[in-house]
């Protein structure tokens, strides 16, 4: 009577072995590189969220019939304002936007938390002059 063997054989193992390896090889810079994707989305994301929050608070001023520079409130937040849109400072667009979570703001410039080149992963919002409006600048090319 024969004895069934039960296992692989090491030559098995060595080619599995040598098939996960490959496969690993081509994988690992895939998911190395959503790193950057994802803080470019969550950037373009920010900057779509300040346009919005800039033309929101513009539209409420001008609805309320609120002087140029008349602080107007929303959503329970005290929005500095100038020329009609909100100031680049924390009580202006940093309050009308409400939430800026992964981002660090100073006088209208949003920096990505844990980019690469924090000064080339940024969105910029500048304050409108007389007669201009509020304008956003996205620079993703360090995140």
């Amino acid at each position: 009577m024969k004895k069934s063997m039960k296992g692989f054989t090491l030559i098995e193992l060595v080619v599995v072995i040598t098939i996960l390896g490959i496969l690993a090889a081509f994988a690992i810079p895939r998911f190395a590189s959503l790193e950057t994707e994802a803080r470019t989305a969550a950037l373009d994301g920010l900057g779509g969220s300040v346009r919005a929050a800039s033309a929101l608070a513009h539209a409420k001023s001008l609805a309320s019939g609120a002087a140029a520079a008349a602080s107007i409130s929303m959503e329970g937040q005290v929005v500095t304002m100038a020329n009609f849109y909100p100031t680049a400072d924390a009580a202006g667009i940093l309050a009308a936007l409400q939430d800026s979570t992964g981002f660090t703001h100073a006088a209208g410039v949003f920096t990505k938390t844990g980019a690469t080149t924090p000064a080339n992963c940024i969105v910029t919002y500048t304050a409108a002059g007389v007669g201009g409006s509020g304008s956003v600048a996205v620079d993703s090319s360090g995140c």
